[in-house]
């Protein structure tokens, strides 16, 4: 039986524990913070920009991990967040297409998303930004400030504002680890939705008459003549102009970038966070978004962890996908993914995997799936691909109809200067034409190590025929693994019963 001396002495142990564990940042629990930018690309220092100055991503690049090979699963805003949130491709999860507005998807009810499971473990859970996904039953958060409750402009664009949400989420944080997802706004197109502010909202916050004023951003003008222009975006002035105006905006983001991660640091969470900064989808240019070429799914990736110092700075050529990103965070919390299915069907399995072993050692994977469907409801463009090291095989499985094109795409200056210089018959100065565009082959093929810009389909050529074939086993497999319901399109019919298979429709195609 301990003496009162004794019992005080234990009780002033605990106490000094307990303070000890409040006040020093190092005995904290692990913790996660996720940003993703809004039609994000390779803008940026750290990805060989010389031209736009992002100190920021740079800076957070030199105690990071930098992917080359990450890429999206899906080219599309809501359906990338909902594969990024699951873990699972968008014929997967439900999320066919956009969730907003008369477009109106939503995931599976039963699906088990990320937030979700971390919810269930005791981890606090935050979202600044765009959510654009849904129902909230699969996707909730503790803390929430997005266009369901907010202004997205205000949440998503206006960097003072995100600063000041990302210090009340840190502030209001006990001794539970924590998720924050902040999900810029920035850089995607607004002259569809507010003109007024510019093709990118560029001039959103910039003190000008009618613009407002964002304290803590110091706009970064370019010129047009200084922009780089990728190879997949024809060199016009027009196309220059926009994205000068693109240039503007991923600065706002990147100080807003700067912003967050000062208050992860002033909070005293910086050492035992891990944090990750992507994109959801392709830069909305000609075959970016909404596309399965290089261009539209390839993603810029960092992944900082403080306890793993010593790949720092590298350079991983790693293929990831971003469907790696919730098996990542819950090893980072040493969460289990549930057993569960949807339907009644096969058990649900993540085919991502965690990159926290990529933090330690270089891996050999050499594997990427995408699959897409819609964007917008009236987008019905099915496509299915697979990224094997250099090879890179699409099935477009409605290629005899034409290529849809996105309301906020075809409102762009990029995009009318296309239309107008094709219609005039004048030189387009593009790497494609309006109408291969639009029409393509049913299967193809690119061999980045002799064709880096996708500009020779070799599906036909008999070199490849061996190597074409494996790539459509190993993608047949994959839908089949994931449950694609467009697994047996457009050659066939999917029955389940008795058992999965697909009855041909014999209809030539």
């Amino acid at each position: 039986m301990q003496s009162p001396v004794q019992k005080c002495m234990v009780a002033l142990l605990l106490l000094g524990l307990c303070n000890a564990r409040k006040g020093d940042p190092t005995n904290r629990s692990r913790n996660v913070l996720l940003i993703v930018a809004d039609d994000g690309g390779f803008e940026s220092g750290v990805y060989n920009n010389t031209v736009i100055k992002t100190p920021n991503l740079d800076a957070l690049a030199q105690r990071s991990l930098i992917f080359r090979n990450a890429f999206t699963s899906v080219s599309s805003c809501s359906p990338s967040r909902a594969s990024l949130l699951t873990g699972l491709p968008q014929h997967q999860n439900g999320m066919y297409g956009l969730h907003q507005d008369v477009h109106h998807f939503n995931s599976f009810d039963s699906v088990q998303s990320l937030p979700l499971l971390l919810n269930q473990a005791g981890i606090r859970t935050g979202i600044i930004g765009k959510k654009h996904v849904g129902p909230e039953a699969v996707y909730p958060f503790d803390f929430a400030y997005t266009e369901e409750n907010s202004s997205v402009l205000q949440v998503g664009r206006n960097i003072t504002r995100i600063k000041l949400l990302v210090r009340k989420f840190l502030q209001s944080v006990d001794e539970k680890p924590f998720f924050l997802y902040v999900a810029f706004h920035d850089p995607h197109r607004c002259g569809h939705s507010q003109p007024q502010y510019g093709a990118f909202c560029e001039k959103f916050g910039n003190g000008e008459p009618g613009m407002g004023w964002i304290p803590d951003w110091k706009p970064e003008l370019y010129h047009p003549d200084q922009v780089q222009v990728p190879y997949f975006v024809q060199d016009t002035p027009a196309a220059r102009e926009d994205l000068a105006a693109q240039y503007t905006t991923v600065g706002r983001m990147d100080q807003g970038l700067g912003l967050v991660l000062e208050e992860l640091r002033h909070a005293g969470f910086h050492n035992s966070t891990l944090v990750i900064y992507t994109s959801d989808n392709g830069i909305p240019f000609p075959s970016g978004r909404t596309n399965l070429y290089w261009p539209g799914t390839a993603e810029p990736l960092l992944i900082s962890s403080p306890e793993h110092p010593s790949r720092w700075g590298q350079v991983s050529s790693a293929y990831i996908s971003l469907l790696d990103i919730t098996p990542t965070i819950l090893d980072w919390f040493s969460v289990p993914y549930p057993r569960y299915s949807l339907f009644g069907k096969r058990i649900v399995q993540l085919t991502g995997k965690s990159l926290l072993p990529a933090l330690s050692l270089e891996p050999k994977w050499r594997t990427v799936f995408a699959s897409q469907s819609l964007h917008e409801v009236t987008m019905h463009y099915p496509m299915r691909a697979v990224q094997h090291g250099s090879l890179h095989f699409i099935h477009n499985l409605q290629n005899r109809t034409s290529f849809p094109i996105d309301q906020d795409f075809y409102v762009s200056p990029t995009f009318q200067d296309l239309l107008n210089r094709t219609q005039a018959g004048q030189p387009t100065h593009w790497n494609k034409t309006l109408r291969s565009y639009y029409y393509r082959d049913r299967w193809e093929l690119y061999d980045h190590s002799t064709d880096p810009t996708e500009s020779h389909n070799v599906a036909s050529d008999p070199r490849y025929a061996q190597a074409l074939e494996e790539l459509q086993r190993m993608l047949l497999k994959w839908q089949w693994e994931t449950s694609d319901p467009w697994v047996c399109a457009p050659d066939g019919v999917l029955e389940d019963k008795p058992v999965p298979r697909c009855w041909p429709l014999h209809n030539e195609l």
